[in-house]
């Protein structure tokens, strides 16, 4: 450990913090090296989403000093660029530590002047977004660490727009966050009157907008028994999600009440992460037991959903992000469509590791496809670029966020689940399945398949490793992976594309981020890409193929799962 390392810890042990502070940071300068080195080796980045980590004591760390110095250069930024009044919306998700790193934002902002609308206890953060668009705020924070670990926690900074910023934006606030070296540099007089406690009062406005996005309500209304069973859990989701289903007619509705009470230990699951079938374990047995016909599970902050439908064989199983995004677009395009409601300036969008299926169903329907890099942010920033010029309809990314028309700028789960349980509805009132309806869209447009692996590698040198892997991928191109000929490159964070058979040059046209893609001649393509938000590097790989038939299901589904695997062991190993 360095000399300046050790001088930070010092300094946190000292009488400029509280006596928990101290303690904790005492302990681990006497027994643990190795963590106080992790704790204190840099500061918490304040990145381009804003702050995540592991919560204690550490400028490494998320705790009430490192939020309490991000609000003040937040406040910072806002005081020199906006004119006028000016307003934040805070939230907050379950987690340990969550709601008193929203008051502390809170404080700090109205100590700067600025008026903060705090939701008086845990809410989603699509609710976030809609309530900074409803009161025409200024900005936006919402404290999470959406589907991490226990030990994380987050913090997220939206615009006026009600989306997360984006650059350059961004990066003018982290200047203005990272001139914030000193808790001694957080203004700390209060005025009391600038904090205004909110809640009900937006909830009901909030689902009464996500109910126009309903397409078929007297399916709804046929199949109003349906059985339907929700996990929140221990989330953020249970303060709305059963509320929307009932606004809009369901009435056979099961909560799983092991998972119902918001707790930010968890303690029912290893990773409250919808993507990981363990999470939905408890939500699987339930929905077993009560014959349900669609289950839904959402994360702590409720902006992302798992779900799993019967199959053909009418056995529940549990669909991937790809799967679901693309019969979310599906069911809009052709329904919409179906109705002469259709906008003919319509768009639809889907990040770079998203399913290309979305693509094929979108030309279908002549409706513009968009690409984005990963993170909604993105997406919604082409929202705003297109405002008044076309039309957002729908889309998502693979790892279970999705976005439902235009009222809020950032991924839902609370409107996309009423809509997976609408589409379950309409295609039971057609005495069909959910599952008969996504096969059926397979043979209309092409069975895509997809595989994903995330290898963590955790602290100061799994970042190394992780940036390793990346630079071999560059320095050594691979010309071959599993038998196909590499026939593109997309290096997204040079900007740049190549043809290896024409040896044609161009251009991503995206903003720059460290993420690899390989598109092969067999059609299918190779993604690396570390993630931005927990220490672990994702690996994504796409096949596709023609589905003949529904009698062909199976036996196609098993040839591409095969190509998957022998590309994964090829690829990584």
């Amino acid at each position: 450990m360095d000399a300046s390392t050790l001088e930070k810890a010092r300094f946190w042990a000292s009488d400029a913090f509280d006596e928990n502070t101290r303690t904790e940071v005492q302990n681990l300068i006497d027994t643990d090296q190795k963590t106080l080195d992790d704790a204190f080796y840099k500061g918490l980045e304040f990145g381009t989403g804003g702050l995540r980590g592991l919560m204690g004591a550490g400028t490494n760390r998320m705790n009430n000093y490192t939020v309490a110095m991000a609000t003040q250069g937040l406040a910072n930024y806002i005081n020199k660029n906006v004119d006028g009044e000016k307003s934040i919306a805070i939230a907050h998700d379950p987690r340990n530590n969550s709601h008193l790193f929203a008051r502390k934002a809170a404080e700090v902002m109205a100590a700067n002047g600025i008026k903060a609308y705090l939701f008086s206890e845990l809410r989603p953060t699509p609710e976030l977004s809609f309530a900074v668009r409803h009161f025409k705020c200024t900005a936006g924070i919402v404290v999470t660490a959406s589907h991490n670990p226990k030990e994380y926690n987050g913090y997220k900074v939206y615009w006026s727009d009600g989306a997360q910023i984006v650059a350059p934006q961004d990066k003018e606030i982290i200047k203005e966050v990272a001139k914030i070296t000193d808790p001694s540099q957080v203004k700390s007089d209060v005025n009391a009157e600038l904090i205004e406690i909110i809640g009900d009062n937006i909830d009901q406005l909030y689902r009464d907008t996500l109910k126009k996005e309903s397409i078929h309500p007297e399916a709804i209304a046929s199949e109003k028994d349906m059985p339907i069973v929700y996990t929140s859990i221990h989330g953020t989701g249970i303060t709305q999600v059963p509320q929307l289903l009932a606004d809009l007619g369901f009435e056979n509705v099961h909560i799983v009440e092991e998972q119902r009470k918001p707790d930010g230990d968890f303690p029912t699951v290893h990773s409250p992460n919808p993507e990981e079938k363990a999470a939905l374990d408890l939500a699987l047995a339930l929905a077993r037991k009560v014959n349900a016909e669609i289950l839904m599970g959402t994360d702590p902050d409720a902006d992302r959903v798992g779900i799993a439908v019967k199959d053909l064989n009418d056995e529940l199983v549990l669909l991937n992000g790809n799967e679901t995004v693309s019969m979310l677009v599906y069911y809009q395009l052709s329904q919409l469509k179906e109705m002469g409601k259709l906008p003919e300036n319509g768009f639809v969008c889907r990040t770079i590791v998203t399913t290309e299926l979305v693509d094929a169903i979108a030309a279908h329907y002549n409706t513009t496809c968009y690409v984005t890099l990963t993170g909604f942010k993105y997406i919604a920033a082409k929202i705003r670029e297109l405002e008044g010029k076309e039309k957002f309809i729908g889309g998502g990314e693979e790892s279970y966020g999705y976005m439902i028309g235009d009222a809020v700028r950032d991924k839902d789960a609370v409107v996309t689940g009423a809509m997976l349980c609408e589409i379950a509805a309409w295609a039971r009132n057609n005495d069909s399945s959910f599952y008969q309806e996504m096969v059926k869209m397979y043979v209309q447009f092409g069975f895509y398949r997809e595989g994903l692996v995330s290898i963590v590698r955790k602290g100061k040198d799994g970042a190394e490793e992780i940036k390793n892997i990346m630079t071999s991928y560059r320095e050594e191109t691979p010309h071959v992976i599993a038998g196909s000929e590499v026939v593109e490159m997309l290096d997204y964070l040079t900007d740049e594309t190549i043809n290896f058979k024409t040896g044609a040059k161009g251009k991503t046209h995206q903003p720059k981020s460290n993420v690899i893609q390989f598109y092969l001649a067999d059609g299918s393509k190779v993604t690396a890409r570390p993630s931005g938000t927990e220490p672990k590097i994702k690996f994504y790989f796409s096949v596709n193929a023609k589905l003949i038939s529904i009698d062909d299901f199976e036996n196609t589904r098993n040839k591409l799962d095969s190509r998957i695997e022998e590309l994964k062991d090829a690829f990584i190993g």
